[in-house]
């Protein structure tokens, strides 16, 4: 879709969908080979991510796998603190996301480490995060725990008001896959997850080796990157402009080849 995103002076057009590498710093992540916790190990994967294609660095500190222990918000800092100073020494230009629900760990990471985008998976809860990335001034990502199109339509038309009403600029729905559904439910959202194009704003898809793949195909996390692939392309199709991934370097080339087909229908 034709829109930009304004991250601190940093434009990223999403004429073109881009591709976010996801850089797990806990030890329970759903997908154990994402996990990463030393310096090497997380310096290692912030240059995998950009050096195949990615062009946003999504960091989290505390995983929202179902059943995961919840780290407490100290905790929580103090993995953020650690990855986001080699992220930064790493590659000090890069667009770097922080996945967090919780809006002290979104003004640490802004203001102490220059983070450009906030990715919360809490819908805003109680409004207090909606406030501090409308102070912020970054780009906001907002999921959606609603199991249908119908009601993830008249949610985020709600929220997006009460996020205008604060001063929020630029804002990406993620649909939520994984979040509050069952597997038929997700199906179906992804089947008309084009109707949400008419709240006219990017949307952020993160299927990646989730359950909703692995449970079809029958096999385990570590064997869903082709089924992921499948979803990705469709993703795509139905409109999404970011795809939030493990695989970067696989995703990117989706993003090439269903560019390519655009093309040639001017």
């Amino acid at each position: 879709m034709d829109y930009t995103l304004n991250c601190k002076g940093k434009l990223i057009d999403l004429h073109t969908p881009q591709v976010m590498g996801i850089l797990n710093v806990t030890p329970d992540s759903f997908y154990a080979e994402s996990r990463k916790q030393s310096e090497q190990e997380i310096a290692v994967r912030t240059r995998q991510i950009i050096q195949e294609g990615g062009t946003i660095i999504d960091v989290g500190g505390c995983s929202t796998r179902p059943g995961a222990a919840c780290a407490s918000e100290s905790e929580e800092m103090e993995r953020l603190r650690f990855a986001l100073s080699v992220v930064r020494r790493e590659v000090p230009d890069a667009v770097v996301s922080v996945d967090t629900f919780r809006p002290d760990v979104a003004r640490m990471a802004v203001e102490e480490f220059g983070v450009d985008i906030i990715n919360d998976v809490s819908e805003g809860a109680d409004g207090k995060m909606f406030r501090m990335v409308a102070r912020l001034g970054v780009p906001y990502i907002l999921m959606s725990v609603q199991q249908t199109i119908r009601e993830m339509l008249l949610h985020f038309a709600r929220e997006v008001d009460e996020l205008r009403s604060y001063g929020q600029k630029d804002i990406i729905l993620d649909p939520g896959f994984g979040f509050g559904k069952t597997l038929e439910q997700n199906y179906e959202v992804m089947s008309r997850m084009d109707q949400l194009g008419m709240l006219q704003l990017p949307l952020l898809v993160g299927v990646s080796r989730k359950s909703m793949i692995y449970r079809v195909l029958e096999c385990s996390s570590s064997e869903a990157l082709n089924g992921t692939t499948v979803l990705n392309t469709v993703a795509l199709q139905k409109g999404a402009a970011i795809l939030r991934v493990h695989d970067v370097r696989e995703a990117v080339e989706c993003v090439r080849i269903i560019t390519a087909t655009w093309s040639q229908h001017g």
